[in-house]
């Protein structure tokens, strides 16, 4: 995917692509995409399950760890939990690198718990509530910030895979250390509801499946008149 090179690190966002700003952004893949129903979970322990296991794998592969889950009987924390460890890592071994994943729904889980279950750990204020996250282990502020605005309903925005990809063709690149810096970038430059955060979430990612692939369809792409990687044709 297309990234920035190490001068990216002190522009801001938005300012390459002719002053295309978050609301101008979202406006656009609005006007091309609509409201979108996402997170493709049922519930918030579903959605945090779903937030672990999607790390590096398709989403395919975790409907699939998901729906044996669910025919086990794992819904909730406490379920999950009471799991035999070889059990749990049989279970989500469509994910991908099931071992760890495994461990990692344990860890998760084990602090719901000590917090109180779902409803108090859901509960706490949103900088709270992605500290604890953060201090999982194998839990980055992408799988965090999932959390915590579709589980929890907190204002975050999630910068993830392909909201790396298109802020790089737009002139920004996206490291690890910009992460925070372009979360709070949308969050200032957007409506202040959790809806819009997660539509324009939900927007950016069906852009970058239709549009802004890895190879990209440039022609007819509602950002192509202000996209300097746009390709004719």
């Amino acid at each position: 995917m297309p990234g920035g090179h190490a001068s990216d690190a002190g522009r801001t966002p938005g300012r390459v692509a002719r002053g295309l700003g978050p609301l101008r952004l979202y406006r656009r893949l609005l006007a091309e995409y609509g409201e979108l129903d996402w997170w493709p979970a049922e519930g918030p322990f579903e959605v945090m399950v779903g937030a672990v296991l999607t790390q590096r794998t398709a989403w395919a592969n975790v409907e699939r760890a998901l729906e044996a889950l669910k025919a086990a009987g794992v819904d909730g924390p406490a379920a999950l939990l009471a799991l035999p460890p070889a059990r749990l890592e049989e279970l989500v071994r469509p994910s991908g690198t099931y071992r760890q994943k495994a461990a990692r729904l344990r860890a998760l889980f084990a602090v719901v718990e000590s917090s109180g279950g779902m409803r108090a750990f859901l509960s706490l204020p949103p900088a709270e509530l992605r500290r604890r996250l953060l201090a999982v282990r194998g839990i980055g502020p992408e799988t965090a910030d999932s959390i915590v605005l579709y589980a929890a309903g907190g204002r975050v925005f999630v910068v993830d895979a392909y909201t790396r990809r298109l802020l790089g063709r737009l002139g920004m690149g996206v490291g690890a250390e910009g992460y925070d810096r372009v979360a709070a970038w949308f969050v200032r430059g957007l409506p202040g509801d959790v809806g819009t955060y997660r539509n324009a979430h939900a927007v950016i990612v069906e852009h970058c499946k239709r549009r802004c692939r890895s190879v990209p369809l440039c022609g007819g792409c509602p950002l192509a008149g202000e996209c300097p990687s746009a390709v004719e044709g």
